[in-house]
């Protein structure tokens, strides 16, 4: 069960917690931060990649995560996917005033990707993103799609992540996630030109649940 809270008096920051018999992993999450962070999954390659959401997003980002790490890494890094969805969803509200589009190409050496995004309330990940070995160091690789298949699924979002070159699988990993940092900061902005919701049909996230947990319409 997931428990969601406010941060005091701050409408764009959130903190939520999610404990199961696998995993206890606790977000807090504020979009209009300086980039600070103090992340601890047990995993150290991922929380490499977290400390990059919150330095190239300018979030501040606390993620604490205990998990049967005797098993894998997958429960672990799928949890913090969710509760990161979550707290980001609670953040969002309505989504009114926000930019909703955000675009990012970022290059890490010889590797380069993108990824673009819509705060749409219709969760889906599109990856295209082929890595050259299953393991950095002892993280697997294909934990990468499983995290941001949590966060598109419990935040709302429309989510393309493409890296279509690179030959080091650490950089390849580290672009797709400062690109999705990036991307997500641009998208969560306020925009002062916008009054309401970015959208025609006047909803984008009111419908949906508060945790991410509801039906979204298709037609935004």
């Amino acid at each position: 069960m997931a428990a969601v809270s406010g941060t005091g008096m701050n409408p764009r920051a959130a903190e939520v917690s999610r404990r199961t018999t696998e995993t206890d992993v606790r977000v807090r999450l504020d979009l209009d931060g300086t980039g600070r962070h103090a992340v601890a999954t047990g995993v150290g390659f991922f929380d490499h990649m977290l400390v990059q959401v919150a330095r190239h997003g300018l979030f501040d980002l606390e993620v604490q995560a205990q998990g049967d790490l005797h098993v894998d890494a997958h429960h672990t890094v799928e949890d913090v996917g969710i509760v990161f969805g979550q707290a980001l969803r609670r953040v969002l509200g309505e989504g009114r005033g926000i930019r909703r589009y955000g675009h990012a190409v970022v290059p890490m050496d010889e590797a380069l990707a993108s990824c673009t995004v819509d705060i749409s309330g219709r969760p889906l990940l599109v990856y295209r993103v082929t890595l050259p070995r299953e393991q950095v160091g002892a993280f697997d690789t294909e934990l990468v799609e499983v995290f941001f298949q949590g966060v598109a699924a419990h935040a709302g979002l429309t989510l393309h992540l493409e890296s279509p070159y690179g030959s080091n699988a650490h950089h390849v990993i580290e672009a797709v996630f400062k690109a999705f940092a990036r991307a997500l900061d641009q998208a969560t902005q306020l925009d002062p030109r916008v009054r309401d919701v970015p959208s025609s049909k006047g909803a984008l996230l009111a419908d949906w649940g508060p945790a991410g947990d509801g039906q979204e319409e298709r037609d935004r």
